[in-house]
């Protein structure tokens, strides 16, 4: 029992860091309808941001996450710009190629500052644990869920509390009545691409403390990040939340009870068994097109 109670806390602290890191990939989807496969490389670059200033300035990764999270938001802003803008309303495979080129530049750059060798942040609560009673609580899983849930409490008053949150719900709804009031979607869905690319940037900083990472890193993440938002439902954030702590809990669960190597396999298997049984996800909703079907 103790074995269970304590693999379901792990799993659960990492799913509040997954949900954070999958909620701007389904926001930017519920807004834009763009699979971003770059997301994943966008994580793995957040890290790396946090490792520098840990290296060379000493600043400890919690502290780095205002810092990071701006670099990312003007990062996430310009490459909507330069390229996501351009192949925004086009053929989904625009898109996917799009993102997919973008994840490949960003590796390709990363390797060449940081270089090709496994990476992580080691501070002072890295290794530290929380003992209650039988079970031991990582301080560095904590402190990250933490955060995710601060972050994403703040995400929520953004939408829901705010004349950009209401613009950017208003746009994910309904595009075409959003412009009728008088929204600027070309603008929103910049603001969107952004915001989705910042928050990630907190779940990278966090990330950089707790996984080893390198610049070829984003394919597991992406596939990971993917496993989530298509088993929530895409576009749904509420979704992605149920889907990440589903996803952190089963992957602990495997290493647990059936070894170190079975964790990569956990975001595969729940994409084929929800794109089998229910292909909308949990909280999804099915498309026009799939009702026509």
């Amino acid at each position: 029992m103790t074995s269970f109670i304590q693999t379901l806390i792990l799993g659960l602290l990492v799913g509040a860091l997954y949900a954070l890191m999958a909620s701007g990939l389904t926001l930017i989807f519920g807004v834009m309808r763009v699979i971003n496969l770059a997301h994943g490389a966008f994580a793995v670059l957040a890290a790396f941001l946090t490792y520098t200033l840990w290296q060379h300035l000493g600043l400890d990764p919690i502290l780095s996450i205002p810092i990071v999270m701006a670099v990312m938001f003007a990062i996430g802003w310009l490459v909507y710009v330069t390229v996501i803008r351009h192949v925004r309303g086009s053929h989904v495979s625009m898109t996917v190629l799009a993102t997919f080129g973008i994840a490949l530049m960003l590796e390709g750059i990363m390797g060449f500052i940081w270089g090709n060798t496994s990476t992580s942040v080691r501070v002072s609560y890295t290794d530290a644990s929380i003992a209650l009673g039988p079970l031991y609580i990582p301080q560095v899983m904590l402190i990250a869920a933490g955060i995710a849930v601060l972050i994403l409490g703040g995400l929520y008053m953004l939408l829901n509390h705010t004349w950009a949150g209401r613009a950017i719900r208003a746009a994910s709804a309904n595009e075409g009545g959003a412009l009728l009031v008088g929204v600027s979607v070309a603008t929103i869905a910049a603001l969107t691409f952004a915001i989705g690319v910042s928050t990630l940037g907190a779940g990278g900083a966090m990330l950089s403390t707790i996984y080893p990472f390198l610049p070829g890193s984003h394919y597991q993440w992406i596939a990971r990040l993917l496993a989530i938002v298509v088993l929530g439902g895409l576009g749904s954030l509420p979704g992605a939340i149920l889907g990440a702590l589903v996803i952190g809990v089963g992957e602990i669960a495997a290493t647990s009870y059936l070894g170190a190597a079975w964790p990569v396999a956990v975001p595969f298997l729940v994409i084929i068994v929800v794109l089998i049984a229910r292909p909308q996800g949990i909280l999804g909703t099915r498309l026009r097109e799939d009702a026509v079907a």
